[in-house]
This record gives structure tokens, C-alpha cells and sequence, in this order.
């Protein structure tokens, strides 16, 4: 079977101690976590787990199966990138000076459709959402003049087609 990116998503209770066990399934199987977000979910009181991963269809089904069998999980799914919409955020800190010296800084921003989120004395931050490789060629393009830090958040992704799980656990809080 060939590799391709998958995005396991998992709704769960909050308890400590989970996350460590779902690393635990991967750290098993010697798959590597590419990005991780942990979030409330759009039902009260659960929450959802965005975890990428570049495998096998048949290792993330495998995967699923063994993360729902920890007891606070309520139920886990898994996806390809064409089922779903999925976007990140990055950071990047860059000397003050370069905004008003280098015009070609505010033409990446203007191209990259990013914006400014911040200015200070020595530094500015630019805010950059979209996908990794758009991040990533920002990045390449603003590296040349220097950022002093960088910091880009987990994927996160909604399904392109309707998840079962709301319906279910919206009946289920219903009969409580």
C-alpha cells in the first residue's frame, strides 16, 4: 500500500493523561505525528484531537481502532486529505527596521495574503493561515532576511461531508 497523509480525528473526554496514550499507539507502531491539535469540539464537554500522519490507509485504520479502545474516547475517525478542508496558522517575528527598508517584506505579506498583527519597537509579527506548503514558502521567502522566531500551529481540519458523531452525541445528551 502506498503512503499517503492522513488526518485522524478524535473525540474524546478531557482527561489527563490521554494525549500520552495516544502518543503511546503511535510511538508502538513507529509512526511519527506530523502535527497535533487538541481542541474543544463543537459538543459541549467533548473534545477533538487532530492528529496527522503519512501512512498507510490500513495503518490508520489500525491506529483508529486502538485509540477507541481507550476508554474516554468516544469515537475516532480518520481522513484523506481530499475529505477534508484543513488550514494552519504560523508566526513569524521580524526585525522592525525591515518593514520600512525592505519593500520586498511588504510585498510578501500583500502576496502571501498575510497581515500584520502586531508592531513594536524592534520587532513586527505576521500572521500567515493557509496550508503547509504556503506556510512553508513564506517561510523560504522571508528567511533571507531574517526571523527572529517562527512558531506554526497543528493542522486543523472539518470534514467535507457530515460527521456522524455530532448526531450521535447530541441524542445522547438529550437522553441524559
Amino acid at each position: 500500500m502506498d503512503k499517503a497523509w492522513f488526518t485522524i480525528s478524535v473525540y474524546s473526554e478531557n482527561n489527563v493523561g490521554l494525549l500520552n496514550r495516544i502518543s503511546g499507539i503511535f510511538l508502538k507502531r513507529h509512526i511519527n505525528i506530523e502535527s497535533l491539535n487538541v481542541s474543544r469540539s463543537e459538543i459541549d464537554g467533548v473534545s477533538k484531537f487532530t492528529i496527522v500522519t503519512f501512512t498507510t490507509e490500513d495503518w490508520s485504520r489500525k491506529i483508529v481502532r486502538q485509540i477507541e479502545k481507550q476508554i474516554e474516547v468516544i469515537k475516532a475517525f480518520y481522513h484523506t486529505d481530499e475529505e477534508t478542508i484543513f488550514q494552519e496558522c504560523a508566526l513569524f517575528k521580524i526585525a522592525s527596521d525591515l518593514l520600512f527598508d525592505e519593500r520586498q517584506i511588504q510585498n510578501i505579506i500583500k502576496e502571501n495574503h498575510s497581515e500584520i498583527v502586531t508592531v513594536a519597537r524592534d520587532f513586527f509579527v505576521i500572521s500567515k493561515t493557509g496550508r503547509r506548503r504556503e506556510v512553508d514558502a513564506m517561510y523560504d521567502q522571508l528567511k533571507p532576511f531574517g526571523i527572529m522566531q517562527f512558531v506554526r500551529s497543528g493542522r486543523i481540519s472539518v470534514t467535507k461531508d457530515v460527521m456522524a458523531i455530532t448526531a450521535l452525541l447530541n441524542g445522547f445528551h438529550e437522553e441524559v
